[in-house]
C-alpha cells in the first residue's frame, strides 16, 4: 500500500482531476465532439448546432477552458476555441502511465 498520497495528490493529478470533472458533463462532451481536427469554433457556431442556449454554451466553454481542455483566442469581438491536444495527450498519458505501472 502506498500511503504517500493519503492526504494529497501529485501536482500533475490536480489538473487531471479538473479535466475529468469538465468532461464528466454530457453537454460538454457533446461540445467537444463538435470540433473537427484542428478546427476553431466560436460560441455562435457551437450554439447553432447545440440544443443549448448561447449563454449556456458560453458557460460550458468557460468550464472547458478553465480545465485547459480548450484553448481560446479573442479575434475582434469573437472568441474562438480549439481542443488543447497537447495538454490532453499529457493528461491521458499520465493516466496511461499509471495504468501500465500499477495495473
Amino acid at each position: 500500500m502506498n500511503k504517500d498520497y493519503s492526504r494529497t495528490i501529485p501536482a500533475a493529478w490536480v489538473s487531471m482531476a479538473k479535466v475529468f470533472e469538465a468532461l464528466g458533463d454530457e453537454h460538454r462532451q457533446r461540445i467537444m465532439l463538435t470540433f473537427e481536427p484542428a478546427e476553431r469554433l466560436n460560441v455562435g457556431q457551437i450554439a447553432e448546432v447545440s440544443t443549448l442556449a448561447r449563454s449556456t454554451v458560453s458557460h460550458h466553454l468557460k468550464v472547458l477552458r478553465e480545465a485547459k481542455v480548450l484553448c481560446s483566442e479573442k479575434i475582434g469581438k469573437e472568441v474562438y476555441f480549439w481542443v488543447n491536444k497537447s495538454f490532453l495527450h499529457e493528461v491521458f498519458g499520465n493516466v496511461s502511465d499509471y495504468l501500465k505501472l500499477y495495473m
